[in-house]
């Protein structure tokens, strides 16, 4: 392969703002802003377009990628076609499952420009497909450029509505106005510079009693100070929801959940598949009886019910469902609650419930369709923090001695590049030991192999209690052990030293008196990071020459490594 083919694509432009035509974009920008969908001014095939408002995510993902691109070409990459050929507005589904629509403007004499609108997911349905595509299907490669970043959701109707204020800002953009009332002012073109504004008085004016006409503008207004608020939240859902830790994945999803939808109680369950149970990982506001742990079994319950199913379970009243009230001693201030399954790849890997909702309204369908929403990105970060503890499990297993439950040789060689890299940086000391049972072959010989690894068991206790917590303490091979001490410069490293020699001096072992100095001892050997032993083969090259001259001076006893 040549090195020309390891090269990635560069990504492709998506908007050419220099080409658009004065005084558009601050109005594409606010009607993309109010209506929280996405808007794009084309002018022939795109990308690039010429003035891109708040754009979905999943778009910019696909086609900036000059591998997936392609896949939107028949959709957005024709919308101008579409748009010229039609006259008017003609909508499309594209291959992401986003509603879109595309129609020509008249805002600039003698070009031929069209706007793309929506963008959106109009159906909870359409979003897990896309989501799964994302997770484990042909588009997995796209999760590195954050498609989840920006996801719109919309109704159907709000493309519409979008649709038609677009057609009325372009003509507002050509001067054109619409007709008024009689006693109202011909108001003058809004184009002005570069800036365009929109203005009251150029819309229709419906005939309504100002008392109407406020409380349509407060509903409109509360309408889109909830819309910013839900957009904000799904927006930075995913962001909160990311962590390495797993108990840390667990909490973030219950609380943002919770705010979400206004729950003072909330739980979340995840599916232990190897006992068929239901584990809970996060809770707030329940009773302190219920901890961290407790276990449920499929069937069990509400919970274990879902679990069972599949399906979520909305209730409004309890009383009214047919089923079991809950305990008094729960102290529930409502009777309304929703059990969630979390679902990805057709299975389900977790419940999540929510109760006592603020204000003490109920549960509904709304919250139901939020929950949808968000599910899919649920289902993912839990999946994710799933991985990351049989990932935590492994890796434990994959670098730890099983003998002794010291780390092992290769951990250390790689902490050992680390805290090399680092002292070379910041200038740290760095110590090593090197240590060696010492006889242990005699020990072994008189006493058996089960005797001779108790007696390394032993001597790995002995070694970790004189350690601080932030000194690395492995299993080198056989009976040798060594031991990284970072930031420890060279008279702190003998004393810790000592202080492992006599421990094991003075601990008895089962057959310690069989040993040629009356006892188990150990050796050890000590080399520093400085200028001549600045790698890791060199540190522990100069610390096993150290443990040799330790060996030839009579046993139990500490040298420290002299460059000659």
């Amino acid at each position: 392969m040549t090195k020309k083919s390891l090269k990635s694509k560069p990504a492709i432009v998506q908007e050419d703002p220099e080409n658009a035509p004065a005084g558009w974009a601050p109005v594409q920008h606010l009607l993309a802003g109010s209506s929280g969908l996405s808007i794009l001014l084309i002018e022939g095939r795109q990308p690039p377009a010429l003035v891109v408002s708040n754009n979905n995510s999943i778009c910019r993902a696909f086609q900036s990628s000059p591998d997936h691109v392609s896949l939107c070409d028949p959709y957005c990459g024709d919308a101008h076609w579409r748009a010229m050929s039609s006259g008017g507005v003609a909508r499309y589904k594209c291959h992401a499952g986003l509603q879109c629509f595309t129609m020509p403007v008249q805002i600039a004499n003698g070009r031929t420009l069209a706007v793309i609108g929506g963008r959106a997911f109009v159906s909870g349905a359409d979003y897990r497909v896309m989501v799964e595509r994302l997770r484990a299907g042909d588009l997995k490669e796209l999760l590195a450029s954050e498609p989840f970043s920006n996801v719109i959701f919309a109704e159907p109707a709000k493309l519409d509505q979008l649709a038609d204020r677009l057609q009325k800002a372009a003509r507002q953009i050509k001067g054109e106005t619409y007709p008024l009332p009689a006693n109202q002012e011909e108001p003058a073109p809004l184009a002005a510079g570069n800036a365009v504004a929109l203005q009251a008085p150029a819309l229709p004016v419906p005939s309504k009693s100002p008392s109407d006409l406020q409380r349509e503008i407060d509903q409109l207004r509360d309408e889109l100070e909830y819309r910013s608020h839900l957009a904000e939240s799904l927006r930075h859902f995913l962001e909160r929801i990311s962590s390495t830790d797993p108990q840390k994945t667990y909490t973030a999803i219950l609380t943002n959940s919770k705010d979400l939808l206004l729950a003072e109680r909330a739980s979340l369950l995840v599916v232990d598949e190897r006992a068929n149970e239901l584990v809970l990982k996060a809770s707030v506001g329940l009773n302190t009886q219920i901890s961290e742990g407790a276990r449920i079994r499929l069937g069990e319950g509400v919970a274990g019910g879902v679990l069972e199913t599949g399906t979520a379970l909305v209730v409004e009243n309890i009383e009214n469902a047919d089923m079991e009230p809950a305990p008094a001693e729960r102290q529930y201030k409502t009777k309304s609650f929703i059990s969630y399954p979390i679902r990805i790849g057709g299975r389900t890997i977790g419940v999540l419930n929510v109760t006592d909702k603020s204000g003490g309204e109920k549960y509904d369908d709304v919250d139901l369709s939020l929950l949808d929403i968000i599910g899919p990105q649920v289902a993912l970060a839990l999946e994710r923090a799933e991985w990351q503890e049989r990932a935590k499990e492994f890796q434990l297993m994959s670098i730890t001695d099983p003998l002794t439950g010291l780390l092992n040789r290769r951990y250390l060689q790689e902490r050992m590049n680390e805290e090399v890299n680092r002292s070379k940086r910041y200038d740290y000391p760095m110590s090593f030991l090197m240590i060696d049972v010492d006889d242990f072959k005699n020990y072994n010989d008189l006493n058996g192999h089960q005797a001779g690894d108790q007696a390394l068991q032993i001597t790995a206790h002995c070694l970790k209690v004189a350690l601080r917590s932030a000194d690395v303490a492995c299993r080198y091979g056989g009976e040798e052990f060594g031991i990284l001490l970072p930031q420890t410069p060279a008279n702190e490293a003998i004393m810790i030293a000592e202080r492992m020699r006599q421990r094991v001096a003075e601990t008895v072992y089962p057959h310690g008196k069989s040993q040629p100095l009356g006892g188990v001892t150990i050796s050890i050997g000590i080399s520093i990071f400085y200028k001549h032993v600045d790698t890791p083969d060199r540190i522990i090259a100069a610390a096993d020459r150290a443990l040799y001259n330790a060996k030839s001076k009579g046993k139990n006893r500490i040298e420290f490594y002299q460059d000659s």
